[in-house]
C-alpha cells in the first residue's frame, strides 16, 4: 500500500516531493532539517477533558460539558511568542473524539457546542499573526467516533483521511502532525501510509510520527526507551514511514543515536521530547491550580532535550475559563529569558559535560549484589537508570580529570511518586533533605556546596568560579528514605553563561 500511494504522489504532485518522504539515508531530509532547526514548541492540551478535571475520557462527555467563558487562542499563542517557542502544537482532537474544529463528519465537535469558536482556525490565525509556525496532535485512538468500531479498519481510516483533509486544506501550513493512541490497534491497521502520503501530498515539509515509534524486534509491539537508543541500526520502526520518533513523556540518552531500521534499510529519525510545564505531569489543565516545575529543572530539561539535533515541546494548557493561567505563562516567559532564547537565533545549549561515564563509587548500594543500582547510573546519560542506596546517609564519589574545569552541578533526584485524584497526574515526594558536595584538594575533602533544603526534582548548584578536582562527592547526611539519584552532571560552562 505504501508503494502504491508513493507512486500515485509523485505522479500527481512531481518528484521533487520525494526528497520531503522518509528515504533511506543518514542525514536529514529537508522536512527533518526544518524541523530540527524550529526545535522548541509549545504543547496545548484542550478540550472536552478540561471541563471534566481528568486526563482522558471515553468519549460519552456530553458536548454541552465544552464551555470556555472567556476563550482567547490569541492569548496563548501571544504567550508562545513571548516565552520563545517556534511552533505551537494544538491537540486538535484527543482519545475521546472531540474535535476542535467543525468537522462536516462529527457532531462532536465545537460547532455543536455552547461555544462554537473554530479553535484550529483561531490557533493558525494567531501563529500567523506572531510569526510562529502551526502544529497539531491528532489522536488515531477514538473512543467516540462510530466508525472505528467497524470489522473493516480501512472504514475508520477513511474517516480519518477526511478529518485530516479538512484539517490540512483550510487551516493554512502545518509544520508537524503528531499522532497518538496506535496502542489500541495492529500498526498495519491505521493507514499510516495513506496518512502519510495525505500529508506529504498538501504539506511536504510537514513532519510525521506516531508515539511509540521505534520497538526492539521488527514486528513485534516492545517498544524501545529511548534511553536505550545509544546504537545506530539496532531498533525497528513500529509505524512506517514516520519522520521523527515520540514516546510521551521519555527522555532521551545524551548519547542518542539516529539511524533506525525498516525491511532491512536504514533510515534517519531525530527525537520530539514532550514535557509538562506542570510538577504533576497533568496534560489537561484542573480546575484547580497546580505548581509548576522550579526552573532549575526546566532549564536543564530544556537542555537536555533540545541536544543532539532533538526537539522539545513544554505543555503549558489552558484552564476551564479558555485562558491560559497567568503564573504558568510567567513560568515559560521567565524560563525563556533565563536561558537566553533569541529570535532567529539558534537554541542555546548547555556547558560541557565532564562528568559523562568516569568511574563512580559509593559506600551504599541497593542490592548489591546487582548493578541495577550502582553508582555508575548516575553519570551513564540516561534518565531512567539511577543510583540507589540502601542506608539514608551515604556517600557517592566520581573520579574527575584533575585538570577539567567547571563551575556548575545539576543533579536529578529520583523521588517517591503517587497519582493524583485524576488517577493518572503525578505527586513527586523528595527523599533527600541534608546534604554537601565535596571536592577532593591536596589530598582534602573541601565543601564547595551545603544545603539543609530538600533536593528536588533538579538541583542546579552555580559557582562563582571554576573549580577542578580528581574526585567530587555527594555527601548525604539526611533523607526521609534511603536516597537516589538519577543522574550528576559535573558542567564547565561559559563565564558569560554561568548565572
Amino acid at each position: 500500500m505504501y508503494k502504491i500511494f508513493l507512486f500515485f504522489l509523485l505522479l500527481f504532485s512531481g518528484e521533487s516531493l520525494l526528497a520531503q518522504w522518509q528515504l533511506p539515508g543518514n542525514r536529514p531530509n529537508k522536512a527533518q532539517q526544518a524541523m530540527i532547526k524550529r526545535g522548541y514548541g509549545m504543547f496545548i492540551h484542550f478540550g472536552i477533558n478540561t471541563f471534566a478535571d481528568i486526563e482522558w475520557s471515553d468519549g460519552n462527555i456530553p458536548v454541552e460539558k465544552y464551555n470556555p467563558t472567556q476563550l482567547d487562542p490569541d492569548q496563548w499563542v501571544r504567550v508562545a511568542k513571548e516565552a520563545g517557542f517556534r511552533y505551537v502544537l494544538l491537540t486538535v482532537k484527543h482519545h475521546d473524539g472531540f474535535c476542535l474544529w467543525d468537522s462536516k463528519y462529527t457532531t462532536y465537535d465545537v460547532a455543536s457546542s455552547p461555544v462554537k469558536t473554530d479553535v484550529v482556525k483561531a490557533v493558525a490565525k494567531a501563529c500567523k499573526k506572531y510569526g510562529l509556525q502551526f502544529a497539531i496532535y491528532y489522536s488515531l485512538w477514538d473512543r467516540h467516533e462510530p466508525t472505528y468500531k467497524d470489522k473493516d479498519p480501512q472504514v475508520y481510516v477513511n474517516y480519518m483521511l477526511q478529518q485530516l483533509t479538512e484539517l490540512f486544506t483550510n487551516y493554512g501550513p502545518i509544520c508537524e502532525l503528531w499522532l497518538d493512541g496506535g496502542w489500541d490497534r495492529k500498526p498495519d491497521q491505521w493507514g499510516i501510509d495513506q496518512i502519510y502520503a495525505l500529508v506529504k501530498k498538501y504539506n511536504p515539509l510537514c513532519a510525521v510520527s506516531v508515539n511509540h515509534t521505534i520497538v526492539n524486534e521488527a514486528g513485534k509491539r516492545n517498544f524501545t526507551p529511548p534511553s536505550n537508543m545509544t546504537e545506530d541500526n539496532k531498533y525497528f520502526f513500529h509505524y512506517f514511514p514516520s519522520d521523527f520518533r515520540l514516546w510521551d513523556p521519555k527522555i532521551i540518552n545524551l548519547f542518542d543515536k539516529k539511524q533506525y531500521l525498516h525491511q532491512g534499510q536504514s533510515y534517519y529519525l531525530p527525537f520530539e521530547h514532550t514535557i509538562c510545564i506542570s510538577k504533576n505531569w497533568n496534560w489537561f489543565q484542573k480546575s484547580t491550580p497546580l505548581p509548576v516545575r522550579n526552573l532549575d529543572e526546566l532549564e536543564e530539561l530544556f537542555y537536555w532535550s533540545t541536544a543532539n539535533d532533538n526537539s522539545l515541546v513544554l505543555n503549558i494548557p489552558p484552564d476551564q475559563t479558555g485562558r491560559i493561567l497567568e503564573y504558568e505563562a510567567n513560568t515559560a516567559i521567565a524560563l525563556a529569558q533565563r536561558i537566553g532564547i533569541k529570535k532567529n537565533k539558534p537554541l542555546p545549549k548547555n556547558g560541557t559535560f565532564i562528568s559523562l561515564l568516569q568511574p563512580a563509587t559509593a559506600n551504599s548500594v541497593f542490592a548489591s549484589n546487582n548493578d541495577e543500582y550502582g553508582a555508575a547510573k548516575v553519570n551513564d546519560g540516561k534518565m531512567d537508570s539511577r543510583w540507589a542506596a540502601k542506608d539514608t546517609a551515604a556517600q557517592l564519589e566520581i573520579t574527575l580529570n584533575p585538570n577539567a574545569l567547571f563551575n556548575k552541578i545539576s543533579i536529578y533526584e529520583y523521588q517517591d511518586v503517587k497519582n493524583a485524584a485524576d488517577g493518572f497526574s503525578q505527586i513527586r515526594i523528595p527523599r533527600i533533605t541534608a546534604y554537601s558536595v565535596d571536592i577532593l584538594i591536596n589530598n582534602q575533602w573541601q565543601t564547595i556546596y551545603l544545603s539543609n533544603e530538600t533536593m528536588g526534582d533538579c538541583k542546579v548548584i552555580h559557582f562563582p568560579k571554576k573549580y577542578k578536582t580528581e574526585k567530587l562527592r555527594l555527601n548525604i547526611t539526611k533523607a526521609t528514605a534511603p536516597p537516589s539519584i538519577y543522574e550528576i552532571c559535573v558542567i564547565d560552562m561559559p563565564d558569560k553563561r554561568n548565572k
